[in-house]
């Protein structure tokens, strides 16, 4: 009896990967135009603790070939780790004007976005890059941004990520999974329903468009942040656009712990965040529905190597074609176990409504806020 609704749950996965592979390719469509006369950007960066490269990924910040920038950095404690690097930076690039703010604990659980909201009180400038402290990016990053937001009717530009693991066999299967499936699922969101949301790492917003949404306190008591603000921000008119710049988002070394709880946490986040797109993300798992199906019914394994294919193509069209990823194509013979590691989590994802983050339990609310668990 279940043969045929598995049989039928393969089939849409098998047409989920072809809709990857169409809009791995519209993605990688003509880039706007150089601007002749860049506008200055207003840089914040919300740090925690030196985590590895941290020195490194602030420095590409510090070398962008653009002409006007400020740099703002917040951190909650004056003995955090990450103010000996910021120092030193900022010792070494005199030119380029930088700030240091010590914001003390937050009075609200998304200690990431009181941060944010210190720093844009200080900011100078109409367009705001807000990006995490686990990023690394090209010198051309702030004059992709320039170009895209001559469109006055962008309100907020958000950049896909190509994943880069530190030296852990959990990690390395994790980028190679964001950088094969949830990119995946970005691109095709796109092509179906346009940017209705935002990506976490490296976000780009106009004032006003931050301001009518009701500024961070309008996101404050959520999780997924970043989602919400793309939400709210498209919800008021404006448009939210996928940039054309991909920017590395470096996720460290994880122990196994680590890793799962990591997983975890977005897995719930999510379900709490969309509820429905988290159940029909059963159609990205398109190995392991295959796998069932055969065991199933193995008279339809043509079903299951048509599935195969269809997954390695779209792993090939986001990790290779979109984001130029060379992890992916050293080690291809990891999308599979990720596959399978990631549907476990996935399945593990609908149960639970707490979550761990930098040392604390939080309770997860069921329209996607958060709050320390009493």
């Amino acid at each position: 009896m279940l043969a045929l609704p598995l049989l039928a749950l393969v089939a849409g996965s098998i047409v989920y990967c072809l809709l990857t592979v169409v809009a791995a390719v519209r993605y990688r469509g003509a880039c706007p135009a150089e601007v002749e006369n860049p506008p200055p950007l207003s840089i914040l960066k919300p740090l925690a603790g030196a985590d590895d490269g941290l020195e490194e990924n602030l420095r590409s910040f510090f070398e962008q070939s653009y002409p006007s920038f400020e740099i703002l950095f917040a951190v909650r404690s004056p003995l955090d780790a990450a103010i000996p690097v910021v120092e030193r930076l900022q010792e070494h690039y005199p030119r380029i004007r930088s700030r240091l703010l010590v914001t003390g604990e937050p009075p609200y659980s998304n200690a990431k976005v009181y941060s944010l909201h210190r720093m844009l009180a200080l900011a100078r400038h109409d367009v705001v890059v807000m990006s995490d402290s686990d990023v690394r990016v090209a010198p051309n990053l702030f004059s992709a941004i320039a170009a895209e937001f001559q469109d006055e009717r962008v309100g907020l530009a958000t950049c896909p990520y190509r994943a880069v693991p530190g030296r852990s066999f959990w990690s390395t299967l994790e980028a190679v999974g964001l950088n094969t499936e949830f990119i995946a699922g970005v691109l095709v969101a796109r092509l179906l329903v346009g940017m209705k949301f935002a990506l976490g790492p490296t976000i780009a917003v106009r004032r006003k468009a931050l301001s009518d949404i009701g500024g961070f306190d309008a996101v404050k008591d959520y999780l997924a942040e970043d989602f919400v603000m793309g939400k709210l921000v498209a919800a008021k008119g404006y448009g939210v656009i996928l940039s054309s710049s991909v920017i590395e988002h470096r996720i460290g070394a994880q122990s196994f712990k680590e890793n799962l709880e990591h997983r975890l946490r977005w897995c719930r986040s999510t379900r709490r965040s969309r509820p429905w797109g988290y159940i029909g993300e059963i159609f990205t798992h398109t190995l392991p529905l295959g796998l069932v199906m055969v065991a199933a019914h193995r008279a339809w394994w043509p079903w299951f190597a048509a599935a195969v294919a269809m997954r390695m193509a779209a792993a090939w069209a986001t990790a290779g074609y979109a984001l130029n990823d060379p992890l992916t194509r050293r080690r291809w013979f990891l999308v599979p176990v990720q596959d399978l590691a990631n549907f476990a989590v996935w399945i593990a994802g609908f149960f639970g409504n707490t979550i761990l983050w930098r040392g604390r339990k939080y309770l997860l609310l069921p329209d996607g806020r958060f709050e320390i668990e009493p």
